[in-house]
């Protein structure tokens, strides 16, 4: 009884086992693992394929393109190489490769192409198809935290940016800049130590640049706007900056003719015309001058303190310089100096100081004096 059951058993084993190989797929199978892609115009496509035997005797299978979308560059490669036909072997696979190449100027849309493997009394065909999106139009980024800088017109203005690719093509960057007159623009790469006009850039590449502005030294107070643009084939943008000039005050202390130098009398007051100048680009305010004489001496001046000097402007004052009366003739230094909120300027004017003509005359007198004296004397005791 229990060998009956036991041949029963194995018995059905046998024919389900026989049914399941029957059942089996035999043939050739051309797949892929990605039959529908989504590409960028112009972009080339290399799509794996893998060929399988089910079942059928070793053998030789032909491969081809039965369908190329119109325009399109298609191939067939294996281990490298072109090829147009395969050997495999039973229950066995070999891969390919699928390279698709657009035409120029390709447009979007839906592009199909189909691949044919052809055996011994067996074939297999792949559908596959590409969507070619619209491409982005060409388009730049260009960004700066920090778009206002401060200074004096002796300060070189420093900006960091960032300019990005939005576009889907590498392009070649130029960069130019709309500045007043006399400003100075340059660019650098960050990090980089020489100046660039050009350089290109990646699809959704970022580059930092280093931005300065030199404005002329004679630039006055104010707001001074600069635009700096990138430009690149069908693609531009561009970035606001704004320099804001303080001003400073530059002091000058002369005379009207550029001389300093003067000459004075000894125990008298002597005028002396300064010129006061404001050469640089802000007002000078509340201007007070100063004076180091010689011992004995005194410097007064007309006025004292000067309300303001506007920029490239100057001031006239009246210096009254009066050497001691023990002055003795000669040349003598003094030093004058102005100052405004900080600023200051001095000047060394050499004073050849002279005697007065009064005491010229009383020596003289003392000297016709003197030779009377010796006369009357050399005639009253000079026979004896």
């Amino acid at each position: 009884m229990k060998r009956s059951i036991l041949l029963v058993l194995l018995l059905f084993t046998f024919i389900f086992a026989q049914e399941a190989l029957a059942q089996k797929p035999r043939g050739l199978l051309l797949s892929t693992e990605y039959p529908a892609q989504s590409v960028q115009a112009g972009e080339t496509v290399i799509i794996s394929l893998r060929l399988a035997n089910r079942g059928l005797a070793p053998q030789i299978v032909r491969v081809q393109l039965k369908e190329v979308a119109e325009g399109w560059k298609a191939s067939l490669t294996g281990g490298g190489r072109p090829v147009q036909a395969v050997y495999v072997d039973t229950d066995d696979s070999v891969s390919l490769s699928l390279k698709l190449e657009p035409p120029a100027g390709v447009t979007a849309g839906t592009y199909r192409f189909v691949v044919l493997a052809q055996g011994q009394g067996a074939q297999s065909e792949l559908p596959i198809e590409l969507t070619v999106e619209a491409q982005l139009p060409p388009r730049f980024e260009f960004e700066t935290e920090l778009p206002t800088r401060r200074g004096s017109p002796s300060t070189t203005f420093r900006y960091s940016a960032t300019l990005t690719n939005k576009g889907e093509q590498e392009t070649t960057v130029n960069l130019e800049a709309d500045a007043p007159e006399g400003f100075q623009v340059t660019f650098k790469l960050r990090f980089g130590s020489e100046e660039v006009t050009s350089f290109p850039i990646k699809a959704g590449e970022s580059k930092s640049l280093d931005i300065e502005v030199r404005p002329p030294k004679q630039a006055q107070a104010g707001e001074y706007p600069i635009t700096v643009r990138a430009l690149g084939g069908q693609a531009q943008a561009a970035l606001a900056l704004k320099v804001v000039i303080t001003g400073q005050v530059d002091l000058n202390v002369t005379t009207p003719d550029g001389r300093l130098s003067a000459q004075a009398t000894a125990g008298q007051e002597n005028t002396l015309k300064l010129k006061i100048e404001n050469r640089g680009t802000a007002p000078a305010r509340d201007v007070e001058l100063s004076s180091f004489p010689p011992v004995g001496w005194t410097v007064e001046f007309e006025p004292k303190t000067i309300p303001e000097i506007a920029p490239d402007n100057f001031a006239e004052v009246t210096a009254k310089i009066k050497p001691s009366d023990k002055t003795v003739a000669g040349d003598y230094m003094v030093s004058i100096t102005v100052r405004s909120e900080g600023v200051s300027d001095s000047a060394e004017f050499r004073i050849t100081v002279v005697t007065s003509t009064l005491w010229g005359i009383v020596g003289i007198g003392i000297i016709v004096i003197a030779l009377g004296a010796v006369g009357w004397a050399v005639s009253r005791f000079g026979r004896r």
